[in-house]
């Protein structure tokens, strides 16, 4: 147990080995919880963690640990912990390193590694695992020196949520982990002279955006998953409703604006709503917080709000100007630059930008979808008619309404969830965005109810991304997760499909999942209930019954495998030039 004598093999006295030392600094972040996967090189971390008061979540895979910190932290808003073995341990993860360093998800990773003197021989289960994520963390540590632990792991949390968060891995070679040391002191500060993140905008920079909002005529605010990082929902509500400015969201930007509101727009893109897209594109000012401006957002880049003088506030500097050329720069912390914005910005009243509103609604009223702020709602239920998939998201929408948190997978159930969604606050919508990982859903929505045990937690799912990461139902079990699953099952890769309908002629190959076990069967093999619904009658009941169950549950719908998500940017198109909708 920590606190005991520790004999080294150079015959030292230490209090306690690496190992423990590692675990007493994650008691000290406040650290709740670890998901992980043991094996041999990361054993000693795991024989220390097993003394401490932090649970550990043991994944059935290594993917679905990362996944799980990441969804635990985009729940929770804290750092997701996650660790595992050397060698395909380490690389195990690299796919849920790699989806929140994309998201700019806070997490750290602690991964085994070989012995020191064994590094670079090719020994069993090594591998360079800092060379290999180097690209996508945020920074990444292999430590050689256990005097070395109290610094790097202080970093590790501090460049992990502050800036622009992101993944940061730890790698601990096995004798470091077992090397005593003496008393040691856990560091009160970090001092990192390269690393020196911007929070407050340029005054100058400001002054100019107020000036720019009070002289628009047809201004859109853009906010992405900046917004929600920063907590900057509140500064973003009030500076739209001052100056009278529309609300258009990235999809990670889902639930920084409340859905409800009128000037709620919906979100952009490739599969934004139109009267998002048709804004931003005939916009004379776009106002983009916490955007990085991803091709699923832009379409063509060149002709991209081109008739906007285009505002960015962004907290990392590079990605102002990566994609889209900016007017007015202000690198800066979201919600501390909004607040600078709302200090300048005089309050107008809607009436001095009639024009574009009414232009706004005439959109709006033309597009017969599914989204808030006023929009008609419009689908089939007629009994005996083919279940369509983005007509049971419609129903879990108002069946749900405000409460809960929405997790999806990836594909054509995303993109539903996405233009349906009727989140009123942040992190009540987990995604994945700029990796667009199938498998992510499952172990993200565990990691986000462990995360937010009171909250009800939702995961709407297709067929083609459960298989990836079914095995974590285990998981989910044995802890008595009373998730709620929503599979939309076309026996398909329904994107992939579709994307060969449009781009390779309908030659489709390699999409059809027509040997799918029987889902039903199998979370009543993991102890839940489970129930399959082919019927539109038969959906709204389906999702109730789900909702109040207390046990772990599964609804497999049984949905047409024809169906396109609408509307669709086709490539090389502009946003305004939509197939459907």
């Amino acid at each position: 147990m920590l606190g005991v004598l520790k004999i080294d093999p150079e015959g030292g006295v230490g209090v306690m080995n690496g190992a423990e030392l590692i675990v007493k600094f994650l008691e000290q972040e406040k650290v709740e919880i670890v998901f992980g996967h043991p094996g041999g090189a990361i054993l000693p971390l795991y024989d220390a963690l097993r003394q401490s008061r932090i649970r550990h979540v043991l994944a059935r895979h290594e993917q679905a640990a990362a996944h799980a910190a990441d969804g635990y932290a985009r729940a929770t808003g804290k750092v997701g912990v996650c660790m595992a073995t050397s060698g395909p341990g380490a690389t195990n993860l690299v796919t849920g390193i790699a989806n929140a360093y994309m998201d700019s998800i806070p997490m750290v990773i602690f991964t085994g590694q070989v012995p020191t003197d064994m590094i670079g021989t090719d020994s069993f289960q090594e591998v360079d695992i800092t060379g290999a994520t180097l690209p996508f963390t945020k920074h990444n540590y292999l430590v050689k020196d256990v005097n070395l632990l109290p610094r790097v792991i202080k970093e590790a949390f501090h460049i992990a949520r502050t800036g622009r968060p992101g993944p940061v891995l730890v790698d601990l070679p096995a004798d470091i982990c077992l090397q005593a040391v003496g008393k040691v002191e856990y560091p009160s500060r970090v001092d990192l002279p390269g690393y020196k993140p911007t929070y407050r905008g340029h005054p100058l920079q400001v002054a100019r955006a107020a000036t720019a909002i009070q002289e628009a005529k047809r201004p859109v605010l853009c906010a992405g998953g900046g917004v929600i990082s920063s907590g900057a929902s509140e500064e973003l509500l009030t500076l739209a409703e001052r100056a009278a400015i529309p609300v258009t969201i990235t999809m990670m930007g889902i639930g920084a604006f409340p859905a409800t509101h009128p000037l709620f727009l919906g979100m952009l893109g490739l599969h934004g709503l139109p009267p998002a897209n048709h804004a931003v594109m005939g916009a004379d000012l776009l106002l983009a917080v916490g955007v990085r401006f991803g091709n699923r957002v832009t379409g063509k880049v060149d002709i991209f709000a081109h008739q906007a003088k285009v505002v960015h506030i962004d907290i990392d500097p590079v990605e102002i100007g990566k994609n889209v050329p900016v007017d007015i720069p202000i690198v800066g912390d979201a919600k501390l630059v909004l607040r600078d914005l709302l200090e300048r910005v005089h309050p107008v009243e809607k009436v001095q930008r009639q024009g574009w509103f009414d232009q706004i609604e005439r959109w709006k009223t033309s597009y017969q979808g599914s989204m808030g702020a006023g929009v008609e709602k419009k689908a089939s239920n007629e009994k005996g008619k083919r279940l369509k998939g983005r007509w049971v998201v419609e129903r879990l929408n108002q069946i749900l309404g405000k409460e809960g948190i929405i997790l999806t997978d990836v594909g054509q159930h995303q993109m539903w969830a996405a233009q349906l969604a009727l989140r009123e606050r942040a992190r009540s919508f987990i995604s994945s965005g700029g990796l667009g990982t199938m498998g992510f859903g499952l172990p993200a929505a565990i990691g986000a109810k462990l995360g937010c045990p009171d909250e009800e937690v939702v995961l709407i799912t297709g067929d083609g991304g459960f298989q990836m990461n079914m095995q974590e139902l285990s998981v989910a079990a044995k802890l008595g997760l009373n998730l709620k699953i929503f599979i939309l099952n076309n026996h398909s890769l329904g994107m992939v499909r579709q994307l060969q309908e449009f781009y390779y002629n309908k030659e489709y190959y390699s999409i059809e999942l027509s040997d799918l076990p029987d889902m039903v069967k199998l979370i009543e093999a993991f102890g839940g209930t489970g129930f399959r619904v082919d019927d539109p009658a038969e959906v709204d009941d389906a999702i109730k019954r789900a909702l109040a169950s207390e046990a772990l549950t599964l609804v497999d719908f049984l949905v047409d495998p024809n169906e396109n998500v609408y509307p669709m940017v086709p490539r090389g198109k502009g946003i305004d030039e939509m197939i459907g909708g």
